[in-house]
């Protein structure tokens, strides 16, 4: 029986103990947090949003950064499988809109106890409030792993899967990524994704706590197109949130003075109907001025800044506007544009992009191709994706892949 240790106690750290144990070897599993599974209890706003219902070929098309990685791990361990495990364990899931797979209870901690329940059926051990300090390796294979206090531990197999840096309350420090880089692997600087954004202009800030519903967010790079889709965003003290601000994040190169954000406030109607909308507006409303017509078009805090936006005064009356000023209230509202200045910070991000590079693991095995016997899974891996229940699944299906591959050894 080989020794495998598992170097973090999250998704990907639990399932990557199943199934290294599942395949006949004794697991050891370490966690730095008094419980397992610390990040699990806050996905979904606590309700845990674990998978997403779709097939492979749908699934990779919402992962932003490296998706041909993820091939084998999701063939090796679908959303279907994680559906059927948890099932069999006495979690009930059940599957709502978007595709979203939830627990039965939408209570975060039902998941968390099913795994549990699994890792303690396959004889796993669990080792609380325990830090790793570091990895030793001998002839170029793993060989020790060495704790905060000294004691050192032998092992055939060492998996790390300890996260990111985004959420660090729930342990997330990036200590993954020291062990990483510690023998010899290239890691990614750290970076938020999933994550709100903040504008150069003050006037989102002005809209704070403003949803907009059915809109078009699109991001473009000169003449090329990032991202695209419609749904819901938010306005914030900082700039600008929700949804499809999350997802567009994931889209976003480095440089945001490179890239244009523009919404569309009426993706239902296109511009010659919009058009036809104004004139039938500003005509039927001839005597009033711009600002008591604008309600009609949009919500109230935004149509009361909005012909300022588009340099009109708010008092001008509708059957003075020129042809060239509804021209521009016409491409405002189907392309209003919002200048980017950064991030939040990473410790607000959903999920991190970075860690190690996809290029020195093996994706058939989460195998590195430096070191043998050493695996990587989950988060600390540099693979993202958009909201919806990816990311954790690339968590469990890296994981599962990861701890049979290190447990059939």
């Amino acid at each position: 029986m080989a020794d495998v240790i598992v170097i973090g106690g999250g998704a990907a750290g639990m399932m990557a103990a199943i199934f290294a144990a599942r395949a006949g070897s004794r697991v050891t599993l370490l966690e730095h947090n008094e419980k397992l599974g610390k990040k699990v209890y806050i996905t979904g706003k606590g309700r845990c949003n674990l998978t997403n219902c779709c097939d492979t070929d749908e699934f990779t098309r919402q992962v932003a950064r490296n998706p041909r990685f993820l091939y084998s791990a999701l063939s090796h361990f679908s959303p279907a499988d994680m559906m059927e495990l948890l099932e069999k364990a006495g979690c009930p899931v059940t599957v709502q809109r978007g595709r979203r797979v939830f627990p039965a209870t939408e209570k975060a901690s039902d998941v968390t106890r099913a795994l549990t329940g699994l890792l303690r059926g396959y004889g796993v051990e669990m080792m609380l409030n325990t830090e790793v300090r570091r990895v030793l390796t001998a002839d170029g294979r793993v060989s020790v792993v060495e704790l905060a206090g000294g004691v050192c531990m032998s092992a055939d197999a060492v998996i790390v899967a300890t996260g990111g840096k985004s959420y660090p309350v729930t342990g997330s420090t990036g200590d993954g990524y020291r062990f990483a880089q510690q023998l010899g692997h290239t890691v990614l600087p750290p970076k938020p994704v999933l994550s709100a954004l903040v504008t150069e202009e003050s006037w989102p800030c002005e809209l704070q706590g403003l949803s907009l519903r059915n809109v078009t967010v699109t991001v473009k790079q000169g003449k090329k197109t990032l991202y695209e889709e419609l749904g819901e965003m938010l306005f914030t003290h900082f700039g600008i949130s929700g949804p499809l601000t999350l997802e567009a994040s994931c889209h976003l190169p480095d440089d945001l003075s490179t890239v244009q954000l523009l919404i569309d406030l009426k993706p239902g109607l296109d511009r010659e109907q919009l058009d036809a909308r104004l004139r039938r507006e500003f005509g039927e409303n001839g005597k009033k001025q711009l600002r008591n017509v604008m309600p009609s078009l949009l919500p109230g805090k935004l149509a009361e800044i909005f012909p300022d936006l588009c340099g009109i005064g708010a008092d001008t009356v509708c059957n003075q506007i020129t042809g060239a000023q509804r021209e521009k209230i016409l491409s405002m509202l189907k392309a209003l544009p919002v200048a980017l200045r950064g991030f939040r910070p990473l410790d607000e991000a959903i999920v991190t992009r970075g860690g190690v590079n996809v290029k020195e693991i093996d994706p058939k095995t989460m195998e590195s191709k430096l070191v043998g016997g050493l695996y990587f899974a989950g988060e600390v891996i540099d693979v993202d994706a958009h909201t919806g229940g990816y990311n954790l699944q690339i968590a469990f299906s890296t994981g599962a892949l990861a701890g049979a591959c290190a447990g059939a050894v």
